[in-house]
């Protein structure tokens, strides 16, 4: 009996604002109209657990506005690992596409240089929520603070957008680009501050070739 080909791993990055949700979900319509079979998820969340966690971390105001640094880092570890074993790990090894709206980068990004906790802990602590995993491509959205934070739409309490300054998301955007900078085989940077439309062509443009060797 011929073994099921993975399924390629795929995850979308960004600051606040910059449509990784949006994108996500466009992406995987367009996956399947292709005939692909994909499981759409994002991050914090994709399991119960996850889901508590992200009410914990980004909605709970008198929690989440007085986290310690690293106790929110080990929130979204443990969602992560959750995540992975129950989710990701075994739709790949189904031979379905993941495609997730953010992974282990945003908590490089956000938990480790904004937020000051010490960068190689936390590589070492998704390595450890990961089982190692690493995506076979990550997209990172970029676009300007300013553009991504007028994209804001009045809502349910966000931490981070609610609670932090200009120079916290200046900081993360830094923090994926050199993230990128450093992972050019993995990272395709995206201009993400033009039209959905636009963004979603550059994304697919960079996941055509990444299913030619599926």
């Amino acid at each position: 009996m011929a073994l099921t080909p993975r399924g390629r791993f795929i995850t979308l990055e960004g600051s606040e604002g910059s449509g990784k949700t949006t994108a996500a979900r466009h992406l995987g319509d367009w996956l399947r109209s292709r005939g692909e079979r994909v499981v759409v998820t994002r991050e914090p969340g994709g399991t119960a657990l996850g889901d508590e966690v992200r009410r914990l971390v980004l909605h709970l105001r008198d929690v989440s506005d007085d986290l310690e640094p690293r106790t929110d880092a080990l929130l979204y570890a443990a969602a992560r690992a959750q995540h992975t074993a129950r989710v990701i790990q075994p739709a790949l090894e189904r031979g379905e596409h993941v495609i997730s709206a953010r992974y282990l980068d945003s908590s490089l990004a956000y938990q480790g240089v904004a937020y000051g906790n010490d960068l190689e802990e936390m590589r070492r602590l998704q390595a450890f929520a990961t089982f190692g995993l690493l995506p076979d491509l990550t997209i990172l959205i970029d676009v300007p603070v300013e553009v991504g934070l007028g994209r804001k739409r009045p809502g349910a309490w966000n931490r981070f957008e609610d609670a932090e300054d200009v120079a916290f998301f200046e900081r993360v955007r830094a923090a994926y680009l050199d993230l990128a900078a450093a992972e050019p085989n993995r990272f395709r940077v995206i201009d993400g501050s033009g039209t959905v439309e636009k963004t979603d062509r550059l994304i697919r443009e960079a996941v055509e070739p990444l299913l030619a060797t599926a």
